[in-house]
């Protein structure tokens, strides 16, 4: 085995290095600091993100060109190039705005405005409706039910239950606080529920409320409560108390309380579902928010136990909770 041939490097790091990402995290630290404060700058490996928000259409388009033209400035700086080909931008909005978009030039070359980008694992479009991420993931679903239908009849059902957990329990919990309160989200939930009858070999018209009792597999819409809830109680200072705002000693002082909104988009997100959510729990699971171990525990057997088919049959069984 021959040894390989050293040399100076005047620049950058060899590819493949341990130091390399590191290194490289260094360097670009400073990014940042040199956008306007109406931006927010998401450094992910090797892939940056930028968020830019403005008050009207103008504003933003303004804020736009003046972050590209200074993140052009910073690259040229730094010994960095932009590489067009993998750089977009998305603008969400509202689906009646119009769709003029601004157009960012650098050499000649415009940056592609995009209906939707991938961002770490998700699919964001434009309007935010989920929809393209979502039919992604069924695709995704499809392919895994296939091959637990394949390979149930040779192994055990406990086996089948823990490839559900590998292969599709997986892919429907990662990021669902953003996309599990989608309408298109039900097509999921349908892949779900033949999976489950792939399991215990059920017939395609029989109902799976009790399987997944039995299983202990949550439903799309229980894994949904229990992802957000989580996250809630993981991130408690984000969010006040109705004994923040006032001084009544009502019977919801310690619910958490809705920000003013009219926006139904924004009602959707995960912050305010989250508030939805959390007060609707029963009083023995809140009080458990400042012990999260005896807190999540205590939900997911909740929510195994009730098998929600709907947010709404949630926000319905508010009085039935046992």
């Amino acid at each position: 085995m021959t040894n390989p041939q050293l040399g100076n490097i005047k620049n950058g790091v060899p590819q493949g290095s341990i130091l390399g990402p590191l290194l490289f995290l260094i360097y670009i630290n400073d990014l940042p600091r040199v956008l306007d404060v109406n931006t927010a700058t998401v450094l992910y490996a090797g892939d940056t993100s930028i968020l830019i928000t403005g008050l009207n259409k103008r504003d933003l388009d303004e804020s736009i060109v003046s972050t590209y033209q200074k993140i052009n400035s910073w690259f040229q700086s730094n010994r960095l190039t932009l590489n067009l080909n993998k750089t977009q931008y998305l603008e969400f909005r509202m689906k009646y705005f119009l769709k003029d978009c601004v157009k960012t030039e650098s050499n000649q070359k415009y940056i592609s405005n995009a209906t939707e980008v991938s961002f770490v694992g998700l699919t964001l479009d434009s309007a935010l409706s989920w929809k393209k991420h979502i039919d992604k993931l069924t695709g995704k679903l499809c392919s895994a039910c296939y091959a637990l239908r394949h390979i149930r009849e040779v192994v055990w059902k406990d086996t089948l239950r823990s490839v559900y957990f590998a292969h599709i329990h997986s892919l429907l919990s990662y990021g669902i606080i953003f996309w599990g309160n989608s309408a298109y989200a039900k097509k999921t939930f349908i892949i779900q529920k033949k999976s489950i009858r792939i399991i215990t070999k059920s017939k395609p018209t029989d109902t799976c409320r009790q399987h997944f009792i039995n299983l202990e597999i949550m439903t799309l819409y229980s894994q949904y409560i229990y992802s957000l809830m989580v996250h809630t109680v993981q991130n408690q200072q984000i969010y006040a108390a109705n004994s923040d705002i006032h001084n009544c000693k009502t019977r919801y002082n310690k619910d958490l309380h809705f920000p003013v909104v009219n926006l139904k988009r924004y009602m959707d997100g995960p912050y305010y579902s989250a508030i939805k959510i959390y007060n609707h729990l029963p009083e023995y699971i809140k009080a458990l928010t400042f012990d999260l171990k005896s807190f999540k525990r205590t939900l997911r057997g909740f929510l195994c136990q009730h098998a929600f088919y709907s947010m709404q049959e949630y926000y319905d069984s508010k009085g039935d909770f046992s």
